[in-house]
C-alpha cells in the first residue's frame, strides 16, 4: 500500500467529527499541553484507558507496560474509537488524573523531566501505574489480570458508581453531597468608589447562589462566613463573582473566578467514609493557565473531614485574591 493510500485509509476511519471534536478540545486545555509524566510539550500519544496524553519517550514506557495496565494511541494517526475517546473525556486529561494518581508522591521523588534518562522514566512510570505506589494502599491491585478494571481514574469512580452512587440516587435523585464553603478573605481587591470598595460575594452552582455580608469600605476584607451549597449528581463548577455593592445604582463586578469541584469529589468518593481515616493527603487540584489557582490545592482528610483550601486570583479586573476553605459532606 501506498504512503498516501496508507493515510487516506487512516482519514478515512478516524472517528465521527462529534467525537473527534471532543478530544480535539481537550488536547486544547493547557495541562494537556505537555506530557502527563515528564511535562514535554505537544504531546502526540495518549494512554486511552489512563486518560493522559504523553509524549514519544513516556509513550514507548507505557506501550511496554502492555495494553492491560495502558492503551498508548497516537492521537493523530490512530483510529479512535468511541468508547476510547468517552473515557478520555470523562477523564478529564493530565491534571484529573494526576490528582489521583500523585496524590501521594513524596517530595523526595521528583518526576521525570523532557531530558531524563529512559532508565528514570521508566521507574517512575511504573511505579505511578503498574505498582501505584503514589495511589491509596487502598485503591491499588495485586495483578496485571485485575488492572484492566481499576486502572483508570475512570474505575476510581464506576466504583463509587456501583455501591455509593446506587445507595444515593436510591434515597435522592437530586444531590450527591453538600458543601460547606468558608469564605476567608478578600485581598487587594479592586477600587470601584472613589478610593475603596463595598465588596460582597456571590456563589453559584447551578440554580442555587448563596452570598457574603456587605464589607463596608474595604479592600481586604476579611468575612470567615460559611456558606452552604448542595451538589448535584451532574455538577459543574462553583461559580465566584466579587460585587461593589451600590445604593443608588447597579452593584458593579470587582472580579470572577471558578472552583473546579471534580478533583475533590472524585477523591472524596475513591476513599469513601472520611471519619475512619487518619489525617491525610487524598488529592490535589493542579494550577494551570486555564483555571484562577494560584498554587495547586490539596485536598485532605483533617480530623475525619474532607478539606480544601483554595488561593484563586480573581479574573477580568485589575486586582484582587480570594482564600476559601471548602468542605465535603457527603449524603448518608
Amino acid at each position: 500500500m501506498s504512503t498516501a493510500n496508507r493515510y487516506q485509509h487512516i482519514k478515512s476511519t478516524k472517528p465521527v467529527l462529534g467525537k473527534a471534536r471532543k478530544l480535539k478540545d481537550l488536547m486544547l486545555k493547557s495541562d494537556n499541553r505537555v506530557c502527563a509524566d515528564c511535562g514535554a510539550p505537544d504531546p502526540k500519544w495518549a494512554s486511552a484507558n489512563i486518560g493522559v496524553f504523553l509524549c514519544l519517550k513516556c509513550g514507548d514506557v507505557h506501550r511496554a507496560l502492555g495494553p492491560d495496565i495502558s492503551k498508548v494511541l497516537s492521537v493523530t494517526l490512530d483510529d479512535w474509537s468511541d468508547s476510547d475517546i468517552d473515557s478520555m473525556v470523562e477523564v478529564g486529561g493530565n491534571s484529573y488524573a494526576n490528582s489521583i494518581y500523585e496524590a501521594f508522591l513524596p517530595k523526595d521523588h521528583p518526576k521525570p523531566k523532557m531530558d531524563s534518562t529512559m532508565e528514570y522514566r521508566t521507574k517512575y512510570i511504573r511505579a505511578k501505574y503498574e505498582t501505584q505506589d503514589f495511589l491509596k494502599p487502598s485503591l491499588r491491585i495485586s495483578s496485571k489480570t485485575s488492572f484492566d478494571s481499576t486502572n483508570s481514574v475512570k474505575s476510581v469512580n464506576s466504583n463509587f458508581s456501583s455501591t455509593s452512587r446506587k445507595h444515593v440516587i436510591e434515597d435522592t435523585r437530586e444531590f450527591v453531597g453538600e458543601l460547606n464553603i468558608t469564605v476567608v478573605r478578600g485581598t487587594q481587591l479592586a477600587i470601584r468608589d472613589m478610593l475603596t470598595s463595598d465588596p460582597y460575594v456571590i456563589l453559584t452552582l447551578g440554580e442555587q447562589k448563596v452570598q457574603t455580608t456587605v464589607k463596608k469600605s474595604d479592600l481586604n476584607p476579611v468575612w470567615n462566613e460559611v456558606l452552604k451549597l448542595s451538589v448535584p449528581r451532574n455538577y459543574g463548577p462553583i461559580k465566584l463573582q466579587v460585587y461593589d455593592h451600590d445604593l443608588f445604582s447597579a452593584d458593579d463586578i470587582m472580579g470572577e473566578a471558578e472552583i473546579d469541584l471534580q478533583p475533590m469529589i472524585t477523591a472524596a468518593m475513591a476513599f469513601g467514609d472520611p471519619s475512619r481515616l487518619g489525617d491525610m493527603q487524598i488529592g490535589r487540584w493542579f494550577m494551570t493557565k486555564d483555571n484562577a489557582l494560584m498554587k495547586d490545592s490539596t485536598v485532605n482528610v483533617v480530623g475525619g473531614k474532607v478539606k480544601q483550601e483554595v488561593l484563586l486570583k480573581l479574573q477580568n479586573v485589575e486586582s484582587g485574591e480570594m482564600e476559601l476553605e471548602v468542605e465535603w459532606v457527603p449524603l448518608l
